[in-house]
């Protein structure tokens, strides 16, 4: 009898009081993450994964730490996210001490609102885990405190964040920015990028990151929609002032087929494969290899788009 050969995926039960949970790993896939709460400090608009108040943290560090042992062969890229994980307090210390040393070749993403940098103690004992391959991925949405506030839906997180990306570089933490494109962050993204150059330099990438429908964001669509097309003029130019100063910058969550062709050497295919989908009408497309396609919920858009621009029409 042939050897019976392993399978590409692992799979992790666990039952608590939060009901029975499932997880996944394919070693084969590139994209993977640790989902660490669900609890947040901020409540974005446009949140992909809104919080809940629930003490979550005993049950979901445990899976994490077996989890961890688990994944086989180490995966190159690990995103830890939730939720905000620095919720966890000491916790997070004890999890990526645990990835260092199970997985110290793994590049390490952690999505955080960066507002719990902006204490120095707390930035100091982050720092002295000493990952070396850890970066922050960290929101910015405005150059305008009171823009950035009023999309995270929290009074003073734009100064607690931009404390907390300088409070990072000063500890040697690596930070990457991010600002998802949409109604309310397209009119100052140019003055934006202006402020991420002459006071974030620091920063080793900024992403440009394309809106998903899911989570908060079908419930205020109204105030967040703005179709792709329509918003190239401002990010050709926000583009365009960070590259030629020598910043990173790329493009995610776009189409090819809705930037400009100058755009298209910033575009990455940054949707994760199990949310990841082409349409019918893509498969004829001469670049669909280099294309990072569309997220499955986008087949809820098409209608919603279309009737929007109706209005805006007879507006």
């Amino acid at each position: 009898m042939p050897p019976v050969e392993p399978s590409p995926n692992l799979w992790v039960g666990e039952l608590s009081h939060l009901g029975l949970q499932i997880t996944e790993f394919r070693s084969r896939a590139r994209h993977h993450s640790l989902f660490v709460t669900e609890r947040c400090s901020s409540n974005c608009l446009m949140c992909s994964q809104p919080p809940k108040d629930k003490d979550d943290v005993e049950s979901l560090i445990k899976r994490n730490q077996e989890l961890i042992d688990l994944m086989r062969p180490a995966p190159e890229y690990l995103t830890i996210t939730g939720g905000e994980p620095t919720l966890l307090g000491d916790r997070l210390f004890l999890l990526i001490d645990q990835l260092k040393t199970s997985l110290p070749d793994t590049e390490l993403h952690m999505l955080t609102n960066g507002r719990t940098f902006a204490w120095p103690e707390y930035t100091q004992q982050f720092a002295a885990v000493g990952h070396p391959n850890l970066c922050l991925g960290v929101p910015l949405y405005s150059d305008c405190a009171g823009d950035h506030d009023h999309i995270v839906q929290a009074k003073g997180a734009f100064h607690q964040t931009v404390a907390g990306l300088h409070q990072a570089a000063r500890n040697g933490i690596r930070v990457e920015i991010r600002v998802v494109l949409h109604r309310l962050t397209i009119p100052r993204l140019t003055k934006l990028v202006e402020y991420i150059y002459r006071n974030l330099s620091f920063v080793e990438h900024v992403a440009l990151m394309g809106l998903e429908y899911v989570g908060y964001t079908p419930r205020n669509i109204g105030e967040l929609w703005i179709d792709p097309y329509d918003y190239q003029a401002e990010l050709e130019r926000a583009v365009k002032l960070l590259a030629m100063r020598g910043m990173t910058v790329s493009i995610y969550n776009h189409q090819l087929c809705v930037l400009a062709p100058t755009l298209w050497p910033y575009a990455q295919k940054s949707i994760s494969d199990w949310k990841n989908l082409y349409l019918p009408e893509c498969e004829k497309c001469s670049a669909l290899d280099e294309c990072g396609g569309l997220f499955t919920v986008s087949r809820q858009v098409d209608g919603l788009r279309l009737s929007l621009r109706q209005e805006a029409d007879v507006r």
